[in-house]
């Protein structure tokens, strides 16, 4: 069976500077090679990350991560993988991790696309998850959406059986989208009894984007579609 390819010509994403501190700076420095992972274009193996088989999670785009940082510590028994291209946030999260001491996390600091594409084997994950990623409000610019039909059935083909695609977003017309290609996607299945948005997960850790959403009086839309 060929692999979905996700059209490569437009990203998700702008990479932006922003401003780095002197202990980020260090930290992508010091920590990298203790959690970090290059990106080749090879697959990757859990033993060789992790040192065993456990459940694994990927959180594309996990920001500053204080979403991965709070679900590693609470499960020790599962193992993470962040996916991000900003470096302040990448230098943020090693902190936090060596401050943790947590070894069931490394981060990918790369095109989450590629990463899916060409680093992680199909049916690798138990969790995927994608947390209010930039819905690009202006119509001009939706074509830039991450959550489409070819990144979907690639992401559903990196789910294990049984595995699930954890989504949220603040911006109610992309939540629509969302829905609407998720429920096309072959292959998954959603959680909600009601074929329609999820609960707010209680585990999850508000996110910056999540609180920064909250001040403007944006309500939260959660999906969770199921590796059928």
């Amino acid at each position: 069976m060929s692999e979905p390819q996700h059209p490569r010509a437009i990203r998700s994403f702008v990479t932006r500077a922003g401003r780095i501190t002197e202990a980020q700076e260090r930290a992508l420095g010091e920590l990298w090679p203790k959690y970090g992972v290059e990106f080749a274009p090879q697959p990757l193996s859990a033993r060789a990350l992790f040192g065993r088989e456990a459940p694994r999670t990927l959180e594309i785009g996990f920001g500053n991560g204080e979403h991965l940082l709070a679900l590693a510590a609470a499960h020790p028994e599962r193992d993470f993988i962040g996916v991000e291209v900003h470096r302040p946030g990448v230098g943020r999260l090693l902190l936090g991790l060596e401050k943790a001491a947590l070894g069931n996390v490394r981060l990918v600091c790369h095109d989450a696309v590629e990463v899916l594409e060409q680093q992680i084997p199909r049916g690798f994950l138990d969790e995927l998850l994608i947390l209010f990623p930039d819905p690009w409000p202006k119509k001009r610019h939706h074509k830039r959406r991450l959550i489409q039909g070819p990144f979907t059935a690639l992401a559903a083909a990196r789910l294990a059986h049984g595995g699930v695609l954890r989504l949220a977003t603040d911006w109610e017309p992309y939540a629509l989208e969302m829905l609407e290609v998720l429920t096309h996607t072959a292959d998954l299945e959603n959680l909600s009894e009601y074929g329609g948005f999820m609960a707010r997960p209680s585990e999850r850790a508000p996110t910056r984007f999540e609180r920064r959403g909250e001040r403007l009086g944006h309500a939260v839309w959660d999906l969770a579609f199921r590796r059928a």
